[in-house]
């Protein structure tokens, strides 16, 4: 049972007051009911915690109400269900713990007892272990040892897909990831688009088993039957199990690859292209002799595991691209890089390709800030160490330029001077801005005022009055201020070259 199934029972009356779909997506291990102002040490991971907010006072707020709710995350709890009728409303102070330290936090009406709740959980909890496979096995005898023996031999997911389903008249099933790709599906299933996808999964339709295995929030696997009934609850299970055992196996195998991988990444950041060094890298990842190869870089934010969630996030990413091989690997600081193999294909093929997906896997983890970068294909395992300065260039302009701008940028895509500026590095645009506008930043108050004159002046074409229209002030205090900038800056703007160069210093702020 997860969180919002809590929200979507009728009859309790919940409401939800803070939350966001990875933290209602969490899975109920069990209930306590605490008014204690620290019940740190009486919970257990997974928990939903009931309180009447008897310990909370307003003269109180906001440290206690603060330390409570530190106490329920470090302790592991999923949801913090606050009940109403003491103080009659949740306090905001409340809502706002919440969301700093990432709890859930759910309203319970005066109507809705805490033992209604707690019922709920554990009734469902006991429903759902009546389902699970017990000692005795619900798959046929033969047919678990057809599956074990498939496995054994390194079937694919796809086989063991079929055979599982094959004695039940193979109904029609997707095993989908939380992104809404497809990673296999039986005959009798349609082709499912992957926002169509994340739709079923998400909308309650049908019948949706999660795969135990040690994923991230992006690379979760589900088993998806769009009709209920078909098969009963136990068996899916067995079946499930056994694509859990499948995927655990797989990923040891990508693990094995990793050294590989990382090797790549290394070879195509080092100073000098190694032509033979490199071949050797891509064949080692199974990229070799390929005619063309794009890099792709990436960045996770906040605090992203660039080992573990920044990997499966891209991996995610590129898995839904077809026809296309791929190496991916840790970067420098937070980035992780891609090489991508494939035939003959636009940059702009595969970053709009990219650009569909991305919203679905960043909705795996609403929080995060998600941007890559991608280089234009190259020929040739020695333009690779090109590529990926193109690829970082890409993805510096994303991460600096003001939105809306492109969460996967290519090269085609700096066709403005903001997002040309926003590759450069950091120290390049602080050393240009105080080059040119130095006298002006360092101007105290009248410098401000100076700078706010210069950026509307350019904003408005150099035209004297739509800019003293904009500021409220005479045209004459325009020329003024125009004449003091240009003897500060050293530059004429009637001249198009040092417009463009204060254009750019305003850009580089």
């Amino acid at each position: 049972m997860h969180v919002d199934h809590l929200l979507r029972l009728d009859r309790l009356d919940l409401s939800l007051v803070w939350g966001d779909e990875s933290l209602l997506g969490q899975e109920i291990a069990g209930v306590t009911a605490t008014d204690l102002e620290d019940p740190e040490r009486f919970l257990q991971p997974g928990e939903v915690v009931l309180s009447g907010l008897v310990w909370w006072t307003p003269d109180g707020a906001p440290a206690k109400t603060d330390h409570f709710v530190s106490a329920l995350r470090r302790a592991g709890a999923v949801a913090l269900l606050a009940g109403e009728e003491t103080h009659g409303h949740v306090p905001r102070e409340l809502a706002d713990a919440c969301r700093k330290h990432r709890v859930a936090l759910i309203a319970v009406p005066p109507h809705t007892g805490f033992r209604a709740i707690t019922e709920a959980v554990y009734l469902r909890q006991w429903g759902e272990l009546s389902r699970r496979p017990t000692g005795h096995h619900a798959l046929p005898e033969n047919v678990r040892l057809d599956l074990d023996r498939a496995l054994e031999s390194g079937a694919t997911a796809g086989d063991l897909l079929d055979r599982a389903f094959a004695h039940l008249g193979s109904p029609a099933c997707h095993l989908l990831t939380a992104s809404g790709r497809t990673v296999t599906r039986t005959d009798a299933a349609a082709e499912l688009p992957a926002r169509a996808a994340v739709e079923a999964l998400r909308g309650g339709q049908g019948t949706t088993l999660r795969v135990e295995a040690e994923g991230t929030d992006f690379d979760t696997w589900y088993l998806h039957l769009p009709e209920e009934g078909q098969v009963p609850p136990r068996v899916l299970h067995e079946i499930s199990e056994l694509l859990g055992r499948h995927r655990r196996r797989q990923d040891r195998h990508r693990a094995a690859r990793g050294p590989a991988a990382a090797r790549l990444v290394e070879a195509i950041g080092a100073p000098r292209a190694d032509t033979d060094h490199l071949r050797d890298a891509l064949a080692s990842c199974g990229l070799g002799d390929r005619a063309a190869y794009t890099v792709v870089v990436a960045s996770l934010e906040p605090n992203a595991d660039a080992g573990a969630d920044g990997i499966a996030a891209l991996t995610e990413a590129l898995g839904h691209l077809t026809s296309v091989a791929f190496a991916v690997a840790p970067c420098a600081g937070d980035e992780v890089a891609a090489v991508l193999a494939h035939e003959a294909v636009t940059a702009d093929a595969t970053r709009d390709r990219l650009r569909e997906v991305w919203p679905l896997v960043q909705a795996c983890r609403p929080e995060s800030i998600w941007q890559a970068g991608l280089s234009t294909p190259v020929a040739t395992p020695a333009e690779l160490n090109t590529a990926l300065t193109q690829a970082r260039y890409a993805l510096a302009a994303a991460r600096t330029a003001t939105r809306p701008a492109p969460r996967v940028a290519g090269l085609s895509d700096l066709d403005g001077l903001a997002l040309l500026l926003g590759g450069i590095p950091d120290a390049v645009r602080e050393v240009y801005r105080e080059t040119v506008l130095g006298p002006l930043l360092n101007g105290g108050r009248s410098g401000v005022m100076l700078l706010d004159t210069l950026e509307v002046f350019l904003a408005h074409d150099c035209s004297w009055t739509r800019t003293a229209e904009a500021l409220h002030i005479h045209v004459n205090t325009v020329h003024y201020r125009v004449e003091r900038i240009e003897t500060l800056t050293g530059r004429d703007l009637s001249r198009l070259d040092d417009r463009v160069d204060l254009s750019a210093a305003l850009l580089c702020r």
